[in-house]
């Protein structure tokens, strides 16, 4: 299936396996860029050294040549540090959870990398395309971790109609009936998270995956306990145990995290100082919420590395409450694109024939790709 986005990128099939912090790691990234979708490496918890080892890894189990791409945060203090790795190392794609620069495109563009920020509004997504990216990610309120508030449905339509870039819709996607919908709605691909999360290939502990299939629809909610953002996450009694606890307790342990995320991603204090700022003054944070953004890390690492699912925050989209399996990345890629001809293949049954000459207008549906 060929659309804006697979010709982009080169990948295979129009679906995308987001950069999920502690998830996405070379096992899960290797195998969904395996599968013919482009897999995406999370390199926020990585060092640098520990993100050129990651995509040599990556590279290492691949077909030479295969497309996949690493996230970046855009107001970390080393980024143009890590912007040059990926560079050097000829990665792909360069897809971002906050929207980058102006500088940090048009550096990355000037050497050949396709520039693909997430954005979760209609004028993040005008600025950046003004800026040169390549596509968007459009994540609607259904998506996991940070998150906004308007549905996908709603957001998805305003976007691809302000913009001329390719568009890939994530927040609710599972199957191929997904697909197609984003499709229909003008996106050129769909992006997962969770769906990938809970597969065979993906590195999270047995016990956490448990938890996410057991979950209902109605066991994902938004809170701002963990950082002061709303933030799409399973519910559970820790989640409820940060709710109840004051701003005092929350600010003592975020304390404790921001030493062991400093730790974790070799930043020094005055790096993680200066990223403190950048977010601050990127997101109108008081400082207590910057503060607490270091729990996210930490909290996240408990489950999805640790598997301590009472020490840990799982984060999580809606979807997960109607996922039931973990198939390998193949068998989903596989599964999804097989959902979404046959969905296009009914779209595209036989019409009412026209009189032989009688003028007509073309079908809506004929603007999507034919199946096969």
């Amino acid at each position: 299936m060929e659309t804006a986005f697979t010709k982009l990128v080169g990948v295979e099939h129009p679906i995308v396996q987001t950069g999920m912090g502690w998830v996405a790691g070379p096992r899960l990234v290797s195998a969904a860029a395996g599968a013919g979708a482009l897999g995406i490496l999370a390199s926020a918890t990585m060092t640098t050294e520990q993100l050129r080892s990651a995509i040599r890894e990556v590279r290492s189990r691949l077909p030479e040549g295969t497309p996949f791409g690493v996230n970046l945060r855009a107001d970390a203090g080393d980024a143009p540090e890590r912007v040059r790795l990926i560079v050097d190392e000829g990665v792909r794609v360069a897809s971002f959870a906050l929207a980058p620069s102006k500088e940090l495109i048009g550096r990355l563009k000037d050497a050949g990398v396709v520039v693909i920020p997430s954005i979760g509004a209609r004028r993040h997504a005008e600025k950046v395309a003004a800026w040169g990216a390549d596509a968007v990610i459009v994540q609607g309120g259904e998506g996991g971790g940070h998150t906004g508030d308007v549905a996908t449905t709603v957001l998805l339509p305003q976007v691809v109609d302000a913009v001329d870039i390719p568009v890939v819709a994530a927040g609710g996607f599972a199957d191929g009936r997904g697909l197609v919908a984003a499709l229909a709605y003008g996106a050129a691909g769909i992006a997962m998270g969770t769906r990938f999360l809970l597969t065979s290939d993906s590195t999270v502990p047995d016990a956490v995956k448990a938890e996410y299939l057991t979950a209902t629809v109605r066991d994902v909610t938004v809170t701002r306990a963990v950082d002061g953002l709303p933030h799409r996450m399973l519910r559970t009694e820790l989640v409820d145990s940060l709710e109840r606890a004051g701003r005092a307790r929350a600010l003592v342990r975020a304390v404790r995290h921001a030493a062991a995320l400093r730790e974790q991603s070799g930043l020094s204090w005055p790096q993680m100082v200066r990223d403190g700022l950048a977010m601050k003054h990127g997101k109108d944070l008081s400082w207590s919420q910057v503060l607490l953004a270091a729990n996210t890390p930490m909290l996240l690492k408990a489950s999805m590395v640790e598997g301590r699912t009472d020490l840990g925050v799982m984060a999580s989209g809606q979807v997960a409450g109607v996922i039931d399996d973990l198939p390998s990345c193949a068998e989903l890629v596989t599964r999804l694109m097989a959902e979404a001809h046959s969905v296009l293949d009914r779209l595209h049954g036989p019409h009412e024939p026209h009189e032989p000459h009688e003028p007509h207008e073309p079908h809506p549906l004929d603007a999507l790709p034919p199946p096969g």
